[in-house]
């Protein structure tokens, strides 16, 4: 006897501004499928526009879930999307429904498929001492304390940095140590239908500006401003260091006029975009398909012929 067939999941990965909203509305209008979001950035309530969240028109084209769903005061990570994942993929299943993940956010999408690292809960003291302690400083320790993971990671990551220092510092292991013990990835229980959108770089580069500067127009300057004065935020908080927060923050206080605000958040968001472009190329399986095309009808076919 056959085993029963595992229920499918499309996923549609790329770096940001590559077009994966747009692919993903129009496979979940040809499929009746659910949009489920897979970018660290678009979970936030705040940041409407800054992260690039579909339009509440675009979301009234298909089902959408886990954008904006979470406050900026809330401590958030990979673990809780994931499980928040894990349920809005069943749920859609249960409603005959195809998942369709959309996002660029690889340890999202790791923790989903492979399973996340069993740490501990780390001391809220030594959390707290990390947390205080500028990037750099966090760096030093880190090179001392893990510096395996020193190497891999980028110096003036906060997030990363702080994180595999609060780790050992926390348990007295590495980061990778336990991330060798994953647990609850689902990837052995579902057909996964992937596609990596890697457009051209330049053609990336110039739509990130564009983007950028659309979403100036259009009120993320309004946007960063209500989140400055936003007291119950802390200031080390996740939503603070979304790309362009900073930089329109120092065009409110007066340190950057308007248009060099724009050029600095320009160039921030097409380093990310390298960032993002080189992880997926690489790091996802290999059998994993890529795709330079920016046709949507030709990427949605892609999908068409496993689903």
């Amino acid at each position: 006897m056959n085993p029963p067939a595992r229920p499918k999941v499309a996923l549609i990965a790329g770096p940001t501004a590559s077009g994966k909203s747009a692919l993903a509305i129009a496979l979940a209008r040809r499929s009746g499928g659910t949009v489920i979001n897979a970018d660290s950035a678009q979970v936030y309530a705040e940041l409407r526009l800054l992260s690039a969240r579909p339009s509440p028109e675009e979301e009234a084209q298909a089902p959408h879930r886990l954008f904006g769903h979470v406050a900026g005061t809330e401590d958030y990570s990979a673990a809780r999307w994931a499980g928040e994942a894990r349920a809005e993929i069943a749920a859609a299943h249960e409603r005959g429904s195809l998942p369709i993940l959309a996002g660029g956010t690889g340890m999202y999408i790791r923790t989903l498929l492979d399973g996340i690292a069993p740490v501990p809960e780390i001391d809220p003291a030594i959390r707290a001492e990390v947390r205080a302690l500028p990037v750099a400083e966090s760096y030093r320790q880190l090179v001392q304390a893990d510096p395996e993971a020193a190497k891999r990671l980028n110096p003036a990551d906060t997030t990363r940095v702080g994180r595999a220092l609060e780790v050992v510092r926390s348990t007295g292991r590495t980061l990778a140590g336990w991330q060798d013990e994953r647990v609850g990835g689902i990837a052995d229980a579902i057909d996964l239908v992937p596609l990596i959108l890697l457009p051209d770089r330049a053609w990336l580069a110039e739509r990130c500006d564009r983007r950028l500067s659309a979403m100036f127009d259009d009120g993320a300057i309004e946007e960063v401003e209500d989140l400055l004065q936003r007291s119950d935020i802390p200031a080390n908080a996740p939503v603070r260091r979304a790309i362009g927060v900073a930089e329109i923050a120092a065009f409110l206080e007066g340190s950057l006029d308007r248009d060099e605000a724009l050029e600095r958040a320009q160039a921030a968001t097409r380093q990310y975009a390298k960032r993002q472009y080189t992880w997926l190329r690489n790091q996802p399986p290999a059998e994993w398909p890529r795709t330079d095309s920016t046709d949507i009808s030709k990427q949605a076919d892609h999908f068409a012929r496993f689903l």
